[in-house]
Parts: C-alpha cells; sequence; structure tokens
C-alpha cells in the first residue's frame, strides 16, 4: 500500500482544528527536497492559521506512530497517534525563521518585572539540538545578573534561567548522544570555541571564549537567551541527556546548582574516608550535602542558624556545627579533608577559622559568589596546614553525566518548591530574601 493510501481521513476537520486549539502547541517537521526530516518547531495555534492553513495546497489527517517520507509536507501531531499533513511551500519558507518567547526582564532597575517577548534563537548548525523546555530551576546568578544593582552585566531586555530541562525536538546530524524525543537538559554554559586546550581536555568549561546560556553572544552576534523561555538550542557539547530514573523537575536545578557542588566535590576527592566540610545550606548547600553522602563522605554542615538544623539532619549530614558562637572552630582543628564553602555573603565570613578545621593539603573551595570581597587571610593560617584556597566553575559535560547517573541511581531528590513559569518575579524575590527551601522550579505555561 501507498504511502498516499495509507492517509485516512480518521475525524473532521472542524474537530480536528478544534482540538488543535485545545492542545496550543504543536511541532512542526520539516522536510527536503530529498524526503529527509530536518527540524521540528514549536509554534502556536494562530502561526499555524496564519502560516500553514492559508496556503496549504493538500491536507490529509492519517494514523502513523511515526512522521513518514511526506515530499516536503510539514508534519503536525494532533493528537496522538493522529498527524495532520499539509503540504506548502509557503509555511516550508516561513517556518525556519523560528522565533521563541520567554519572560524577560526589560529594566535592571526594575529586576522583578517580568514582560513575555519574542526573541531569535541561535542560528542552527548541524551540531545543535533544539529542546522544548518543560522545567527551568530559579539560580542566585539569576538574581545577581538581572538585578543591576548587583553583579551590573545584565544587558536588557534579558531573559534569565540556566537549568533547563525539556524535549529534544530538533536534532542535528552531527549529534550522537540525543534523539528526537529524549529528555535532555542545559546548564550554565552554552557554547565554547571547542578547540583550546581546556576544550580538549574535557575541561570546557574554564574555555576562555565560553559563552553563558544567557545574557551573552555568540561569535555570530546573537544574544543568548535563558530558560524562562519556551525552548532553546544549545551545541550538544552543552546539552546533557537526562537518565529514565530520574524526574525532570528534579533534574533541573542539578544542572548549575548541583554540578556547581558536585564537581569541586569529584575533583577533590569526595569519598569514602573523607571528611567533607560544607559551608552555607541553601540552595547550592543542600545539594554539597546531598552529593557529598551518596559518594560516600562522612559530612559537617556548618550554619550559623539553629533554624535549619531539622532540615539539615533529614538531609544527611552527619554533623552539625553552629558557627555564631566563640570557639567552635578549636575542637575541628586539623580534621577536614575539604571545604565546600557555598556562602554569597562575606562580610563576617570567619575565613581563618574555616582554614583552621583542614587537614594537611586540605582544600577550601568556595562556590558562593558574594558581591563583595572575601575576607583577608593570615599567611600564618596556611602556613600551619598547608592549606589550599580556590574555587570551581560549573562542571564538564562528563562531569554532568556522571552526576545525573549518581542521582537517578541513588535517588537523589532536592527540595524544591514548584510554581508555574509565569510567577518568576515571585520566585526570583523569594531567592533574593532568602525564602527558598531549597529551589525553585518553574515549570512551563508559555504557547
Amino acid at each position: 500500500m501507498s504511502h498516499r493510501q495509507q492517509r485516512v481521513l480518521v475525524q473532521p476537520i472542524n474537530v480536528i482544528f478544534k482540538n488543535l486549539q485545545q492542545r496550543t502547541k504543536v511541532v512542526v517537521w520539516l522536510y527536503d527536497n530529498a524526503e529527509t526530516r530536518i527540524s521540528g518547531t514549536i509554534i502556536g495555534f494562530d502561526e499555524f492559521m496564519n502560516v500553514v492553513l492559508d496556503d496549504a495546497e493538500e491536507l490529509y489527517v492519517g494514523k502513523a506512530a511515526a512522521p513518514e517520507k511526506t515530499n516536503r509536507a510539514i508534519v503536525i501531531p494532533i493528537l496522538p497517534p493522529f498527524v495532520l499533513l499539509i503540504k506548502s511551500p509557503r509555511a516550508m519558507s516561513q517556518s525556519n525563521a523560528t522565533i521563541f518567547k520567554g519572560y524577560a526582564v526589560v529594566d535592571g532597575k526594575e529586576w522583578d518585572k517580568f514582560e513575555v517577548i519574542e526573541y531569535q534563537p541561535k542560528t542552527w548548525t548541524e551540531d545543535d539540538v533544539e529542546i522544548a523546555i518543560t522545567h527551568c530551576g530559579v539560580c542566585g546568578s539569576d538574581v545577581h545578573t538581572i538585578d543591576s544593582a548587583a553583579w551590573g552585566v545584565g544587558t536588557y531586555p534579558l531573559v534569565p534561567g540556566h537549568e533547563i530541562v525539556g524535549e529534544a525536538i530538533r536534532v542535528g546530524s552531527n549529534v550522537k548522544d540525543v534523539k528526537v524525543g529524549d529528555r535532555v537538559g542545559v546548564g550554565a554554559q552554552i557554547y565554547s570555541c571547542f578547540k583550546c586546550r581546556a576544550c580538549n581536555c574535557d575541561n570546557e568549561n574554564y574555555c576562555p571564549d565560553g559563552v553563558d546560556t544567557y545574557n551573552a553572544h555568540y561569535p555570530d552576534g546573537v544574544k543568548t537567551m535563558g530558560g524562562y523561555s519556551t525552548a532553546i538550542r544549545a551545541n550538544s557539547r552543552f546539552v546533557f541527556p537526562i537518565p529514565d530514573g530520574l524526574e525532570s523537575k528534579y533534574a533541573c536545578s542539578m544542572l548549575c546548582a548541583g554540578l556547581t557542588v558536585f564537581s569541586p566535590l569529584k575533583r577533590n576527592g569526595c569519598g569514602p574516608g573523607k571528611k567533607v566540610g560544607i559551608v552555607g545550606i541553601g540552595g547550592l548547600g543542600h545539594y554539597a550535602i546531598l552529593f557529598a553522602k551518596a559518594m560516600g563522605a562522612e559530612v559537617y554542615a556548618f550554619t550559623h542558624s539553629e533554624h535549619k538544623r531539622a532540615d539539615i539532619e533529614k538531609m544527611g549530614a552527619d554533623h552539625i556545627i553552629l558557627t555564631n558562637g566563640k570557639g567552635w572552630a578549636k575542637p575541628l582543628s586539623m580534621t577536614l579533608d575539604m571545604i565546600i564553602s557555598t556562602q554569597d555573603s562575606s562580610p563576617g565570613m570567619p575565613l581563618n577559622d574555616y582554614l583552621s578545621t583542614l587537614w594537611i593539603d586540605g582544600h577550601f573551595i568556595t562556590v558562593g559568589l558574594p558581591d563583595d570581597d572575601l575576607p583577608s587571610i593570615n599567611a600564618f593560617t596556611l602556613l600551619n596546614n598547608a592549606c589550599r584556597v580556590g574555587s570551581s566553575h560549573i562542571g564538564s559535560k562528563v562531569e554532568a553525566v556522571e552526576m545525573l547517573r549518581l542521582a537517578a541511581e541513588k535517588k537523589i531528590h532536592p527540595w524544591i518548591q514548584e510554581m508555574p513559569m509565569k510567577d518568576c518575579s515571585k520566585a526570583v524575590r523569594g531567592v533574593k530574601e532568602g525564602k527558598a527551601r531549597y529551589r525553585y522550579v518553574l515549570t512551563q505555561d508559555l504557547n
């Protein structure tokens, strides 16, 4: 039986259009002259009506598990497993001009006010993956970036968000580890030079020409926009497959917050027999406890707040040390193999006391990014135990894949609060005011 003979009208056209409108979103599959599927682009119902139906030459509805060869037809899933096939040359050309939508801050002085804008995504290459976003975490660096009074680096309009999970709807021909329909994620970096020493040894997160997922520009000048949006395009080097055993709502905030602490834990030898200190039990700190325990370490949680004790115990910390009194560091002198500090406020930080708790060659790694300078360090503190002070920048794809697998295997569930994406203003204010327990996750609501 020929492909055309298989196209059987299964519902009246008016019923199909009604169902399509209720769906509000469709995916347009684009075919080239060789009848090879080359893209999948999300469009809304209004765009579908204006661009496609007004110029349709042929209209078919058929039952199919997947799009088949259609001689440059557009294939649109309606209600699974039905597909609508429309042959329309004008629609073919217009669907290439993809536009995404997102919640943007347009004025850094009004950093908690968002407007829905349309914008041009990354220029497509065959190394890319296009993702229909379902979830996006809210990170502290989102607030620092959108608020012009904080880091002062925002360029507006600005769509934040770099803890992104969704479904791959278009996959370049050069991509080997992702296929259409896979759940995938993107973190805080979306591009690099791909040729420097760092990129060539799985340290692309330290590439001098790395491009942030939002508030940056690709080499061709296109501005990067983040995950408070309908979709995102990214080079596959920065697209991470999500394991089946890990829900999207849990995975998304791992792609910045989780990876930011997992990478230094991994690189500094966290594991059985190690004593690991965690400073600052917020979004990042709670991840540090979860991952350090999953990796087999003995965990010491440092907090200045007694009211978090019950939470910290539930997270699995073996020891809780209150730092709001005097003499707390002395019993821990030369005890810890490493400290991961997630503290994002430096005034009053007892840095020299923390360093005194490290064993010989112990590492103090700060991944918190305070607006102020870190406190000064007494040189004798470094001399006494040969401790080292450093930092860490997100993580590599190799580390991200390992982290996600560990999370799936150990059933690591971060503490999250879900809300619709339209409530992003409420979420960023909550982060600013320290109300998150312990990560906000936005769920898709844009058409």
